[in-house]
């Protein structure tokens, strides 16, 4: 009989262990009545998100139907993957998609890393005034309107008037418009992009290196590490988890080229390399008003960049046990 009695008060105690229903929702109410306050903090954020993120993705339905005005964007005609069909089978997708993913793997490859080296570079700089003075200096170029950019490369670049164009004289390569070029397009580009941009982008490496455990440093100065050693062994160690989020948030957007930057650059001489699919994007839509159209090949580019996405997560996930979700 005792025996009976211990075991059912085992198995009651065990049966008492499992949250009911009634326990799980008081638990999510305690939970939203406790941190009610940083609820009310992210709730702006929150609205932003839906009104500009999610209400707009009503719009997609324009991508599978006939637009037309008098009907709004769920009047129109459905058409099914017409428009789909039509941009995979037009004669300058293959050239799009060719430059599109041609200057977007070039800033990764050659961009992705110079933010890295920049703050690795910061980090090691002794001296609290320097180094502020090295940040601002390196951060200022993100605040330059596209615009004024695209400007300043127009002036620089210029093979009459510009300071590279006599410095390319001077060394006798001859007047050569940079911007003009087939060539040299794409190099200007990303040269210039990771010059505004890899300052900035460098914060949040700064961010992850201040984390790191102050004796750390003292142990590797300690055991006789030299600078190149600390960065190997202490540094790089510390951004790794950083550096891994931002590569698969970077391969997400492997068809988002800038469309300002390159719009503003573009001209006749070099539009066989610098027609994209987002300034491509613009002028079917904007100017030839073929919204149906522009609506597909948008929704295309972003499905494309979706499952770019999802693959690099996986992998990460799958190497590195690092991963979005």
């Amino acid at each position: 009989m005792a025996f009976i009695n211990a075991e059912t008060k085992k198995i009651n105690d065990n049966l008492s262990g499992i949250p009911s229903v009634k326990t799980k929702k008081s638990t999510i109410f305690n939970t939203f009545k406790r941190d009610y306050q940083l609820w009310l903090m992210i709730l702006p954020a929150v609205i932003v998100i839906v009104i500009f993120n999610y209400i707009p993705m009503y719009g997609i339905q324009l991508a599978f139907r006939e637009f037309d005005f008098t009907k709004g964007l769920a009047g129109g005609e459905w058409v099914g993957l017409k428009y789909f069909d039509q941009f995979i089978h037009n004669y300058m997708f293959k050239d799009l998609m060719v430059n599109t993913v041609t200057i977007s793997l070039a800033t990764i490859i050659l961009g992705f890393p110079a933010p890295i080296i920049m703050a690795l570079v910061i980090n090691q700089v002794f001296g609290k005034r320097w180094k502020k003075t090295l940040q601002t200096t390196v951060y200022l170029p993100h605040f330059i309107s596209m615009v004024v950019m695209v400007g300043l490369l127009n002036v620089l670049l210029s093979p009459e008037t510009g300071v590279v164009g006599h410095l390319m004289k001077a060394i006798g390569l001859g007047d050569i418009n940079l911007l003009a070029s087939e060539n040299t397009f794409v190099p200007v580009y990303v040269l210039s992009d990771i010059w505004q941009h890899a300052g900035w982008n460098s914060i949040i490496y700064l961010a992850a290196l201040a984390s790191v455990d102050p004796q750390l440093y003292d142990s590797a100065k300690i055991d006789g590490a030299s600078r190149w050693q600390t960065i190997r062994y202490v540094d790089l160690p510390a951004i790794v988890p950083t550096m891994i989020i931002l590569f698969i948030l970077s391969m997400g957007g492997i068809l988002n080229t800038g469309f300002e930057k390159i719009f503003l650059m573009q001209n006749p001489l070099n539009l066989p390399v610098s027609e994209v699919i987002a300034t491509y994007v613009y002028k079917i839509g904007i100017i030839s008003s073929q919204f149906s159209y522009s609506a597909a090949i948008g929704l295309f580019n972003t499905l494309i960049n979706f499952v770019f996405l999802l693959a690099m997560n996986t992998i990460a996930k799958r190497f590195s046990n690092i991963s979005l979700w």
